[in-house]
């Protein structure tokens, strides 16, 4: 029970914070503007030299998740929300099309303020993609999903982050980085945004194993991830 209110709590916070710009829009146009936006982020990331390791991390991922918008604000209770994307590596190498998600984080204590900050996590694990996929993927090491943070300015060695499962590259746009906001943070799926962008019945792993779904809007973001 407390879980299901814990999961409940980050998910509302994740709506709240993240719905207001999307009140007026349909959801494909949604979905359509998130992929562009993602595709952005993954170009802007490769050229950052603050994020030197992005790349080579990014060689050997086995899932990648590109958040474009993060906002995290609050008054002694906070709330972290953002949508993004999945895609998942396939056995040839390639990156399969995006599935839609919502990232949702709860935070309590003396805080104030707003921050808007772009985040890519490197999965690096089957795992941790599995996590993703099996119902609501929560980060952390009590989900047994280890998260390494690496924020621009940040210097962190190759060897320190062998361990993790998840490696987070963080950008602030608005605001200081915050390294820690991930830890239990959870990844929910948009069903609303995968039924828009593809078919009815879409679901977040046929989009990515199953070759069924396909949108060539997506195209653009895929040549990115696989460096063209």
């Amino acid at each position: 029970m407390k879980k299901v209110a814990f999961l409940s709590v980050l998910l509302v916070a994740a709506f709240t914070l993240g719905s207001c710009a999307e009140m007026r829009r349909e959801p494909r146009s949604i979905a359509v503007n998130l992929v562009n936006q993602a595709r952005e982020t993954v170009q802007r990331f490769k050229g950052m030299p603050d994020l030197k390791l992005f790349a080579s991390y990014m060689a050997g991922a086995k899932g990648i998740v590109v958040l474009p918008t993060v906002i995290k604000g609050g008054l002694f209770v906070g709330g972290e929300g953002g949508n993004g994307v999945l895609l998942a590596r396939r056995d040839d190498g390639s990156w399969s099309p995006p599935a839609f998600y919502i990232l949702g984080a709860a935070s309590f204590g003396l805080q104030a303020g707003l921050q808007d900050t772009e985040i890519i996590l490197i999965l690096r694990s089957d795992k941790a993609v599995d996590a993703i996929l099996k119902n609501q993927g929560k980060l952390g090491a009590d989900a047994g999903i280890t998260v390494g943070m690496i924020g621009a300015g940040a210097e962190v060695s190759t060897t320190s982050n062998i361990g993790f499962d998840v490696l987070a590259f963080a950008n602030s746009k608005v605001g200081l980085f915050g390294g820690a906001a991930l830890e239990g943070a959870v990844l929910a799926r948009r069903t609303d945004l995968n039924e828009a962008y593809y078919r009815p019945g879409a679901t977040p792993r046929e989009i990515l194993y199953s070759g069924q779904y396909d949108n060539p809007q997506a195209n653009a973001l895929r040549a990115a991830l696989a460096g063209n």
